[in-house]
């Protein structure tokens, strides 16, 4: 068996799990939520949404109101500390031990808990191996980049071989194309390590990447779960619609299943019986073709490159702008007619906010 592996981890459930601070502070309203065993779950919101108080809560950093519950495995564990529950955590800020070597650090967790010199010393190796640091086992904290840093505090969470590994943002203090490529790396260890995983992020692109399903939050509440691919085609309500990558949201009059804009009418295969309706449209399920070739048309805004895709703002077909997101070689320029060819069945209704 794998050294680091945790054997399909815990399966995990939060019971009515709320969370109000002594000033009143309402953090966390009540939320049921069960996390299979193996499971990688992604925390996903804006800050301040309840994500890390979750966590938090999971982790037994902090206790939930009075009513909620904490199981691993069917065990209530609310009020068992921490260092109890055989969880595994990486934070933002890593919290690595700076007066340790690399090996140290990794096996700090193991020599607390007894084991012998010999076994830890090859855990330690095989967590090398599989977070991809192999040379740096004797250097100090200080002599690494952030990426070695981040592997290190990933290795060293491991090695207790916990039920559950708990990651708050670990990504978020690397730039942006060393994130890019650690979230490829995190994913295939994750996934080779079985581990039950909540993982808690504000980057959409790191939730739809990582997650067996996604925890949408706002405001303190559950908005949305789902797999990545139901969280942003069928999302929920406005809040994840725009908050899962670009979306067009549209509120028209609704005559004979189309929808009725300025730039003509908008077919939606018969989506609801109503008077008016607010829709999501995807940018990149927008095809522009010619003026005559589709039921609806605008004028070109402006065209930005963005490498493989040109972003299209695109006025007159709605009451607001539209985005388009199109091929890169497509010939179009600011204050052209388009068409824009929109399938009904990529039309999504929401729900009206009054």
């Amino acid at each position: 068996m794998n050294p680091a592996a945790g054997q399909g981890g815990a399966a995990v459930r939060i019971e009515s799990c709320g969370k109000t601070f002594a000033d009143g502070t309402r953090a966390l309203e009540p939320a049921t939520l069960d996390i299979a065993r193996g499971e990688t779950l992604v925390l996903l919101g804006p800050s301040g949404c309840g994500k890390t108080t979750m966590l938090r809560i999971i982790a037994g950093l902090e206790l939930p109101d009075t009513g909620g519950r904490v199981l691993f495995d069917g065990r209530d564990m609310t009020a068992v500390p921490i260092e109890r529950r055989n969880v595994g955590m990486v934070f933002q800020s890593y919290a690595l031990f700076p007066n340790m070597s690399v090996a140290d650090n990794i096996g700090y967790g193991l020599k607390i808990r007894g084991m012998a010199s010999e076994e830890r010393a090859a855990r330690v190796a095989e967590l090398v191996r599989l977070t991809n640091i192999p040379g740096l086992e004797n250097r100090r904290i200080d002599q690494l980049s952030g990426g070695q840093r981040q592997r290190v505090a990933l290795a060293r969470a491991v090695a207790i071989r916990p039920g559950i590994l708990l990651l708050d943002e670990p990504l978020t203090a690397l730039d942006a194309a060393l994130r890019d490529r650690l979230r490829g790396e995190l994913n295939r260890l994750l996934r080779a390590l079985g581990i039950t995983t909540i993982y808690v992020t504000h980057d959409q692109s790191e939730a739809m990447e990582l997650g067996d399903r996604i925890v949408v939050m706002q405001k303190g509440a559950i908005a949305q779960i789902g797999n990545p691919r139901e969280i942003y085609f069928t999302p929920k309500n406005r809040f994840v619609a725009e908050f899962i990558g670009a979306a067009n949201i549209i509120e028209a009059p609704l005559e004979n299943g189309d929808l009725v804009l300025p730039g003509g009418r908008q077919p939606t295969g018969g989506v609801a019986n109503l008077p008016e309706a607010v829709v999501m449209i995807r940018p990149e399920t927008i095809a522009i073709v010619e003026p005559g070739r589709a039921p609806l048309s605008g004028t070109v805004d402006s065209i930005s490159f963005i490498g493989d895709r040109q972003r299209v703002i695109v006025s007159g077909a709605s009451g607001k702008s539209l985005t388009v997101d199109a091929p890169n070689n497509i010939q179009a320029r600011a204050g052209d007619r388009i068409g824009l060819l929109i399938a009904p069945d990529a039309i999504r209704l929401l729900p009206r906010e009054d």
